[in-house]
């Protein structure tokens, strides 16, 4: 076994994790004790694996694989950031990684790993490792028409690979020389091997019949299904020295792929089963540890302080520790933690602190107001309600809600609330077995004769002909469908504007309840959108707050917050 400044480096890294010098959860220090125990157990020309040998290539020259693999990324440059243009240099948490995978080999020279799994928090260098790997296993991994992939269910995100290697590659003639690469806008080729770099996915492509040498699966959590996994696994099958890449953080469907493999490397780590073409890391947490300290922060983010920043960090986890709905995407994003995509929504008590018993409606009158209807459906809960600039607080609103339910559903819901609801006024009960439109529409206009109104925001389901008649009284009335792109960012907003205290009600019993009952779902692309964990959690007043605080709001115009919470509305 050779002996190298990047093994070395590697070792020192797995023997301080393992002693506990260096913060590193269970899954991290599972897998170095695997790798020195390996050290220890697989030694000798009898044994079934060589750690970074003296290997020869085709033309007889000697060369250590792991060494090989690691001088040659140092000599690429960084290609984002402030390190741009800059050579990369190895972090010992990736020397580990690049040594382990490249550096074991069989007696006849090829990769006993076949397989490997990365999962660590956004930020550090993900990509820029993958793309550096992708252009050594074409240009350098000495593999006649090699052909390397960069593979995801969408074009945008097989690009990012691919794309961060190919200017890599741009900005390196001296690597474009020595092997020969020409590089094109959709495809890098090394002619006197026929092998090839291209990004590749499920969107209109054809994965069947890949001949994979190397197989780049960035964020495989966004995966939503096993499709394009197991396209690579079956392609790097065809050939004796290929390897299956999965660099990913973590997400919130359990189900999916990325868990079952995430599972599969969890039980091998843990001892459960041997498999020895199969390398794994997992950076995060461990159960018990406190999410809100920099502690949390430094243990889940090897590259901490390098290419993870603490300034860009701990704001945003300051702002996860205030706002819930960001909770869980801080701790997926930036702790590699798997939480589920819908979390509860709002503070309560920061919509408690935002009670006035003293707010009257009464005292806007003349007052500009918006209005969101909800109208859900004509047997359930119906919610108007009136949002005013509020006088005292600049940048505040005011908050009024109405709503609407059938007598029969009062009668024979199991919620015994409804009653005193509707004794104490807050619910508005419509004779029969569905709610009658025309109380509605009655209050609509009485509004509109004492406010100045903007805007009535209505979700089409279930208004058609409402909206018709209102319109025909002269209310301005204006589509909202209830959609991602409708919601998100005024989501965001009032929750932004509960924390800071400006977005006041007047001690409503029923939109504090439904303000309980809210979770916000998150997607991929950190949207969020109102739902509802059991169909007995109404929300329709959230739902009609929402809407009418989006049309409070001209498009573009910033809300006025404080300012790490500004919000800029699309």
């Amino acid at each position: 076994m050779a002996v190298s400044k990047y093994t070395t480096l590697a070792r020192h890294y797995a023997e301080a994790v393992v002693a506990g010098d260096l913060p590193a959860c269970r899954w991290v220090q599972l897998a170095c004790q695997r790798q020195l125990n390996n050290l220890a157990r697989f030694k000798g020309k009898s044994s079934p694996y060589q750690f970074n040998p003296k290997l020869l290539d085709k033309n007889g020259r000697q060369f250590h694989p792991a060494d090989n693999l690691c001088a040659f990324i140092e000599r690429l440059p960084h290609v984002k950031g402030p390190l741009a243009g800059e050579p990369i240099k190895l972090e010992p948490w990736q020397a580990f990684i690049l040594t382990t995978v490249f550096g074991w080999v069989k007696p006849d020279g090829k990769r006993r790993f076949r397989r490997s799994y990365i999962e660590v928090p956004r930020g550090n260098a993900k990509s820029t490792l993958s793309s550096a790997v992708a252009l050594y296993m074409l240009a350098a991994d000495r593999e006649g028409g090699a052909e390397v992939y960069s593979l995801a269910t969408t074009r945008d995100q097989a690009r990012i690979v691919f794309g961060d290697a190919q200017t890599m590659a741009r900005k390196s003639a001296g690597f474009r020389s020595r092997f020969g690469v020409n590089v094109g806008a959709h495809n890098m080729h090394v002619l006197t091997s026929g092998s090839k770099f291209e990004a590749l996915s499920a969107e209109g492509s054809t994965l069947d019949g890949l001949n994979i040498h190397f197989g780049c699966v960035d964020e495989l959590h966004a995966h939503k299904t096993r499709t394009v996994y197991d396209v690579v696994e079956t392609g790097t099958g065809k050939r004796n020295n290929s390897l299956l890449w999965v660099i990913t953080t973590a997400g919130s469907n359990r189900a999916g792929i990325c868990y079952e493999v995430r599972t599969f490397v969890t039980r091998m780590l843990d001892g459960v089963f041997e498999d020895d073409s199969q390398f794994g890391i997992i950076y995060g947490l461990d159960d018990g540890d406190d999410w809100t300290s920099d502690s949390a922060l430094i243990k889940a983010n090897p590259n901490w302080g390098i290419s993870v920043q603490p300034e860009v960090l701990l704001p945003l986890q300051a702002k996860a520790m205030q706002m819930p709905s960001a909770t869980n995407n801080f701790k997926t994003k930036h702790l590699n933690e798997w939480v589920n995509a819908d979390t509860a929504w709002m503070d309560m008590r920061a919509w408690d602190a935002c009670s006035d018993a003293s707010l009257d409606l009464d005292d806007f009158a003349g007052q500009p107001c918006w209005i969101g209807l909800d109208l859900a459906s004509k047997t359930d809960i119906a919610a108007m309600v009136l949002v005013f600039r509020h006088p005292e607080i600049a940048g505040g609103y005011a908050v009024f809600g109405r709503y609407y339910l059938p007598e029969d559903t009062v009668n024979g819901s199991s919620n015994s609330q409804y009653s005193g609801w509707m004794r104490a006024g807050r619910l508005t009960v419509t004779p029969g077995n569905v709610i009658d439109f025309g109380w509605i529409e009655a209050d609509l206009i009485d509004f509109a004769s004492r406010f100045e109104i903007q805007a009535v925001a209505f979700d089409p389901f279930q208004a058609t002909q409402l909206s018709t008649r209102m319109l025909e009284e002269g209310l301005p009335m204006i589509e909202v469908r209830p959609t991602v792109l409708n919601f998100s960012e005024p989501m965001k907003t009032v929750e932004a504007l509960v924390l800071q205290k400006k977005l006041i009600h007047d001690n409503d019993p029923v939109l504090t309840w439904m303000a309980s009952n809210v979770v916000a779902h998150l997607d991929a692309k950190d949207n969020i959108y109102p739902r509802k964990e059991r169909p007995e959690n109404k929300i329709d007043g959230i739902v009609a707050l929402i809407m009418a605080i989006s049309r409070s709001i001209l498009p573009g115009e910033a809300v006025v917050l404080d300012a790490d919470y500004e919000l800029m509305l699309l």
